[in-house]
C-alpha cells in the first residue's frame, strides 16, 4: 500500500529533538528523509545518555526512525557540491540550527531559491521575530517562555516544567503540519516558501486555555473553578492550579489503594455534572443529590476540595484499576495515573502500534513510540534509525556519482 507522502524528499538538517521529531513524523508518513550528519560524529544525541557503550543512544534511535543517513563535510568544496545537489533534488529542507548557521553555510534563502525555486525551507527556532530571536533555546526554556511553567504546579510552590516535551517535540509536530500545508499550497503556486515554528509560539499554542483564563481574570478578578476559590486570593496573573482540570469540568488527582508504597497509585477523577447523581451513589453520599449545597455545579464550586476529599476516601479503598472498572460503568470520567513501566507493558498499545519493538544491528531490540497519527490508507511501519553515514554511497549514486567518485570524496574527507 502506498504512503501519504510517497515521492516527497526531505533534506534533514535537524539534530537533537525538535527537528528530528518533525522529520521522523514525515518519514513515518512515507517521505524519503535524508539525514545530513557531520563526518565522524553525526547528530550529537548519538552519544548522549548512552546505556550501552559505543552504541547509538535511545535518545537518537527513538527520534530518527525510517530515515537514511549521509555524512557530508559542508566546509569541503566537494562536500558543499554534494549538498547543493541534494538541495536541487529535494522538496523540503528542515533545520533547527541556531539563528544564522544556515546562512553561514552558504545556504541563504536566496541561494536555495536559485538552486530550487520549489524548495520549502522549514525551521524550528526558539523565538520568533522580537527581542529574543537570536537566543538559543532548549526544552525547559521554551516551557518557561511560552507560559507553561508559570501555570504548572501548586500555588504555594515554584513554577514547574512538565515531563511532556511540549517545547521540542510539540514544536516539531507544529512544524510538520506547516510543511504538509506548504507542500499542498505548492501544488497550485509552483513555489516553495519558508515555514517557521518558534518554540515559544508552539508552547503558547498548547497553553491557550491559560491565555483564555488570563483574560477572564482581568475581567472578573476571580476564577471559581480554580482551587484558590473561595478561600484563597488571586493576583494579576493566572495562578498555578495544581491538578485542577483547567476547564468547565472540575477534576483532581486522588489517592488509590496502595498509594503509601506505589507513587503512581492514583486516579484522575472528574465531577462531571451529568453524572453527579451516579457519583454520589457510588461514594455513598446520596444526600448530596438533593442537598442545595451540592445539587448544582454552581453550589459545588466553593466546596470542590471538600468533595474531592470525600471521593478520595472511596478511591483509597480501591486500586486505580478497580476504581476505573466501577466508574466506567457509570460513564464517570476518570483515568489511571500510568507509569512508564505500565505503559511499556500495556498490550493494547502494542496492538495499535503506539508502542513498538524495533530491532537494531548494534543495540538489539528496544521499545519506542510509534506514529501517534493513524491513517487507514497509509499504515506506518516503524523501521530502525540509520547508522552514521549508512546510506552515503547509496544516496550519492542516486545523485549521479559513480563509485569511483564516491571513493574519491571519501578519501578527501568530503563525506
Amino acid at each position: 500500500m502506498s504512503k501519504a507522502l510517497d515521492g516527497v524528499r526531505i533534506l534533514d538538517f535537524t539534530h537533537v529533538q525538535s527537528g528530528p521529531t518533525c522529520t521522523q513524523l514525515l518519514a513515518w508518513m512515507g517521505a524519503d528523509v535524508v539525514k545530513v550528519e557531520r563526518v565522524g560524529s553525526g547528530d550529537i544525541t548519538r552519544g548522549q545518555l548512552r546505556d550501552i557503550p559505543d552504541v547509538d543512544s535511545l535518545y537518537f534511535t527513538m527520534l530518527n526512525h525510517n530515515k537514511r543517513s549521509i555524512t557530508i563535510d559542508t566546509k569541503n568544496p566537494n562536500g558543499k557540491a554534494v549538498l547543493e545537489a541534494l538541495v536541487k533534488r529535494c522538496d523540503v529542507l528542515v533545520e533547527n540550527f541556531a539563528p544564522g548557521v544556515l546562512d553561514r553555510m552558504g545556504l541563504t534563502w536566496e541561494r536555495i531559491q536559485s538552486l530550487n525555486p520549489r524548495m520549502i525551507v522549514a525551521s524550528v527556532k526558539g523565538f520568533g521575530p522580537g527581542p529574543y530571536e537570536d537566543c538559543k533555546v532548549y526544552e525547559n526554556v521554551a516551557q518557561c517562555a511560552g507560559g507553561s511553567a508559570s501555570t504548572t504546579g501548586f500555588d504555594d510552590g515554584p513554577p514547574l516544567v512538565t515531563g511532556a516535551q511540549i517545547g521540542d517535540s510539540g514544536t516539531g509536530l507544529h512544524l510538520a503540519l506547516g510543511i504538509v500545508a506548504a507542500l499542498y499550497q505548492r501544488i497550485t503556486t509552483g513555489r516553495g516558501q519558508q515555514v517557521l515554528a518558534a518554540m515559544q509560539d508552539g508552547v503558547l499554542n498548547l497553553c491557550r486555555v491559560k491565555l483564555r483564563d488570563q483574560q477572564r481574570l482581568d475581567r472578573l478578578h476571580v476564577m471559581e473553578e480554580y482551587p484558590q476559590f473561595p478561600n484563597g486570593s488571586f493576583g494579576e496573573a493566572v495562578p498555578r492550579a495544581g491538578n485542577a482540570s483547567g476547564g468547565g469540568q472540575p477534576g483532581w488527582i486522588l489517592k488509590c489503594k496502595g498509594w503509601e508504597t506505589d507513587p503512581n497509585a492514583y486516579i484522575y477523577f472528574i465531577t462531571q455534572a451529568p453524572v453527579w447523581e451516579d457519583i454520589c451513589k457510588v461514594i455513598g453520599e446520596e444526600g448530596w443529590i438533593t442537598d442545595p449545597d451540592y445539587a448544582t455545579p454552581k453550589a459545588r464550586l466553593p466546596r470542590l476540595m471538600q468533595i474531592f476529599a470525600r471521593i478520595e476516601e472511596w478511591t483509597k479503598t480501591k486500586t486505580k484499576f478497580e476504581a476505573m472498572d466501577i466508574l466506567n460503568k457509570h460513564d464517570i470520567p476518570c483515568g489511571p495515573i500510568l507509569s512508564m513501566k505500565e505503559i511499556a507493558n500495556e498490550p493494547s498499545l502494542r496492538k495499535t502500534g503506539t508502542v513498538v519493538e524495533v530491532d537494531h544491528p548494534t543495540r538489539g531490540k528496544y521499545l519506542t513510540v510509534g506514529n501517534p497519527i493513524k491513517m487507514s490508507d497509509s499504515p506506518t511501519e516503524v523501521t530502525r534509525s540509520p547508522l552514521l553515514g549508512e546510506h552515503t554511497e547509496e544516496i550519492l549514486v542516486e545523485l549521479g556519482y559513480t563509485k569511483d567518485q564516491v571513493a574519491t570524496l571519501r578519501a578527501e574527507g568530503a563525506i
